[in-house]
């Protein structure tokens, strides 16, 4: 079983990861972001570092997905190798910030080893508004993400809600994050798990 959560920065995605790792014993595997060498000095220049850091995300993210699938061990999984290739390495290429001849290499090599990966068991979406994403990045207070613009959260917002549109994948949960508690409501927090039980069990 591989459940994977996607959503924008300060969606919730860790939160719910490890509440869900709990309920459900599966083993959790979390986003690179305290050992990535790249992330503060991308929020400095992005310009500079945008490549660097897509190409770090995308050499954790394949590696993680094929420890997954080796492991045969229930795995939920703290944001897709999806993303990093449709939300933020095009929407870094879009703002002028990571060249076309970069990005068209970042794009040949994704496309490369998602043909040698397989997709979620189910993928859990968490749907949340600008002003609660950044709520939610001030409250845990990470030096580097101070200089994330709500432009930037915006605009990663509108790729999240059309990749999401189109996503054919496997099955597809979304949860709305704006108005709930799932950190510190039970019931909202069983409310989750309800639905993806309900997901689960229609898969087999």
């Amino acid at each position: 079983m591989h459940v994977a959560i996607a959503g924008n920065i300060g969606a919730g995605k860790t939160t719910l990861t490890k509440l869900l790792a709990k309920h459900y014993n599966w083993e959790p595997q979390y986003e690179d972001v305290l050992e990535n060498p790249y992330l503060e000095d991308f929020y400095n220049s992005m310009e500079r570092w945008s490549f660097n850091l897509q190409i770090y995300f995308l050499n954790s993210r394949f590696r993680q997905i094929l420890e997954i699938r080796e492991s045969g061990k229930d795995i939920i999984q703290d944001r897709t190798i999806y993303e990093d290739a449709h939300i933020f390495a095009p929407n870094l290429h879009a703002m002028g910030l990571m060249t076309n001849r970069d990005y068209e290499n970042y794009a040949a090599l994704f496309e490369l080893m998602e043909s040698v990966t397989q997709s979620p068991d189910l993928l859990i979406y968490l749907r949340s508004s600008v002003p609660n994403l950044v709520s939610q990045i001030q409250q845990r207070g990470r030096d580097y993400e101070n200089s994330i613009s709500i432009d930037y959260l915006n605009r990663l917002n509108e790729r999240y809600e059309a990749w999401i549109q189109s996503y054919n994948k496997g099955n597809l949960l979304i949860i709305n994050v704006d108005n709930i508690n799932f950190v510190e409501k039970q019931e909202d927090l069983g409310d989750i798990i309800n639905k993806i039980d309900a997901e689960l069990h229609g898969l087999f």
